[in-house]
């Protein structure tokens, strides 16, 4: 199996990822993982942050002439606002933030600093998952497996999605600074993030993100723990602010009758097709062939201008919060994550599948596995 961990902390020196279980011989390199950190990085309604921050990797094991080895593959990325911390004397967060880890987490570890929870909590460690899944990513592509996403809907405006291939939603997408492929819903998206700023508010909203080549068989009906839809619907919702997962048009589907929702079989040229996908490309837990479809729900980020109210634990005396330099709208930003990992679940259970130490053994299988698919 896959398995990565991250660490780090949002102004702390760097974040660090440590992935397991690549095959040997996955031809990759730091700007393959780069690309995708700018990818991240951009967005109408981010911080001041991203101005600071230019995040780059460094390898610094597992890769040998631009080929993974099979041993563990370790990834850095250097916080640069690191150095606007490091000198400075930090009071203790004593007045819990709404909507963030803050209490919670100092009620786990019983903290008086909240601060030691918000700086592992912060989004700002999605940079090293970004990083983890254009490793994922990468493996993906060996076998024509494609991963992309487009925002759908920001602070209460719906885009008005074209119907266009997958691939082509993918490249307006990727040219609009709210990742929408509409450029008339984008210009109202950005509308809506103006008005919320000026407001001193921030704003949510959802994301659509799309898996194409993948091939049936992945995942299995046979235990709970080993759905595909299930594992991808944790890997979404453990995305900082994300509280809702569907997929395909889950909830849709969920009020109209089922013969309406489930995709018929057609035989066309001795193959077996779907003329619709409502299920999402998922049967019992398994691929189907089908394009994976999933939806995510982010809500409004809780770091905003306008304090809201709160008590100091240092007190106990009624207190409203501080304000924390944040993002507007991350709805675009998010997206990216999801993509990331979505491309890593998927490369698990393709290795899971597949089997095989190193890339060239995974695609003797492949063929294989192909043939008689």
């Amino acid at each position: 199996m896959l398995r990565f961990l991250t660490a780090g902390e949002s102004h702390g020196p760097a974040l660090t990822a440590v992935i397991e279980g690549l095959p040997a011989g996955l031809p990759l390199t730091e700007e393959d993982i780069n690309l995708q950190l700018r990818r991240r990085q951009m967005g109408y309604g981010r911080s001041g942050r991203q101005k600071i921050e230019r995040d780059k990797v460094a390898v610094s094991s597992g890769l040998a002439h631009g080929l993974t080895t099979g041993g563990p593959l370790a990834l850095r990325i250097e916080n640069r606002d690191w150095a606007n911390w490091k000198a400075k004397e930090m009071p203790p967060l004593t007045v819990p933030r709404p909507g963030h880890a803050d209490l919670a987490g100092a009620l786990k570890y019983g903290f008086d600093d909240m601060r030691l929870v918000l700086e592992r909590a912060s989004a700002r460690e999605t940079a090293a998952r970004v990083a983890v899944g254009a490793v994922a990513r990468r493996l993906l592509k060996e076998f024509d497996i494609r991963v992309g996403s487009y925002v759908f809907e920001i602070g209460g405006v719906v885009a008005e999605i074209p119907d266009l291939p997958y691939d082509e939603l993918w490249t307006h997408a990727e040219a609009s600074d709210v990742r929408c492929p509409d450029p008339a819903s984008a210009e109202a998206m950005r509308r809506r993030i103006s008005e919320a700023r000026r407001a001193k508010d921030s704003l949510g909203g959802v994301f659509v993100v799309v898996a194409t080549g993948v091939p049936p068989g992945l995942g299995s009906h046979v235990h709970w723990d080993r759905r595909l839809d299930a594992r991808l619907a944790h890997a979404v919702m453990s995305i900082q602010a994300i509280k809702g997962v569907e997929i395909g048009p889950a909830f849709e589907n969920a009020r109209r009758m089922g013969t309406q929702v489930h995709d018929e079989i057609f035989m066309e040229n001795g193959r077996l097709i779907r003329r619709t996908n409502r299920a999402g490309g998922f049967e019992g837990g398994i691929t189907n062939g089908q394009p994976l479809v999933m939806r995510a729900a982010m809500k409004p980020i809780p770091t905003t201008v306008t304090p809201l109210r709160s008590v100091d634990l240092a007190t106990g005396e009624p207190a409203t919060t501080q304000y924390q330099r944040s993002d507007v709208c991350a709805v675009p930003a998010a997206a990216v994550v999801g993509e990331a990992m979505v491309s890593w679940v998927l490369a698990d259970a393709l290795l899971a599948k597949l089997g095989g130490d190193s890339l060239a053994e995974m695609k003797a299988h492949w063929k294989v596995w192909r043939r008689h698919a």
